[in-house]
């Protein structure tokens, strides 16, 4: 009876738990293989999508071995559900890349151009007619990992502001923001990962 309860208990929580934090590591690090293969790391994303299909076979080979078992079914499809999550979280959390900001003002801009070139970030400037009149347009292309402080100095100086923020496939020279910040143990194993709060 006992060796019963066990088997019970094995087969209806433990292997859907075990199929469900398979699938959620193996959507995860699909996810950010996704990222990768978009911003042009090519030698980091055939090594996470070797990773990923081989968690998705040790997932899938279990449920075909228990093909009468409801429960694992929910922890297969909580497991991709939860992986998404995960995945889309640690994207954000990954500074990876470089995005172009355009700035549409209205009020005048020099001080945040000036702003802007004194904390070294690149600024392009053009005249450009809204649909309410003259407006000047502001470009900066920027790493990922200084967005947020561009960010802060556009809401302070301008925060009335529209503006965009794109992805960057690739850039040829240009002007960057020198950063010097203690990036600790897993900044300088993954230089591409910020623990921003």
């Amino acid at each position: 009876m006992q060796e019963f309860m066990g088997t019970d208990i094995f087969n209806w929580v433990v292997l859907p738990l075990l199929i469900a934090m398979a699938r959620i590591m193996d959507v995860t690090v699909g996810t950010i293989r996704l990222i990768f293969v978009s911003r042009g790391y090519k030698h980091l994303a055939p090594l996470l999508g070797f990773v990923e299909v081989v968690i998705w076979l040790v997932a899938i080979s279990q449920i075909f071995q228990h093909l009468d078992n409801i429960m694992c079914y929910f922890g297969y499809g909580a497991g991709f559900a939860a992986g998404n999550y995960i995945g889309i979280i640690l994207v954000e959390k990954m500074t990876l890349g470089t995005v172009v900001i355009r700035i549409i003002a209205k009020k005048d801009t020099t001080e945040l151009i000036q702003r802007l070139r004194a904390e070294n970030y690149g600024v392009t400037t053009v005249l450009a007619e809204g649909k309410a009149g003259p407006v000047q347009i502001v470009f900066s292309i920027i790493k990922r990992k200084d967005l947020k402080d561009a960010l802060a100095i556009i809401h302070t100086l301008n925060p009335n502001a529209f503006y965009t923020i794109e992805e960057v496939q690739s850039v040829n020279e240009g002007y960057f923001r020198a950063t010097n910040r203690n990036r600790g143990i897993i900044g300088k194993v993954f230089p591409f990962i910020s623990l921003r709060k």
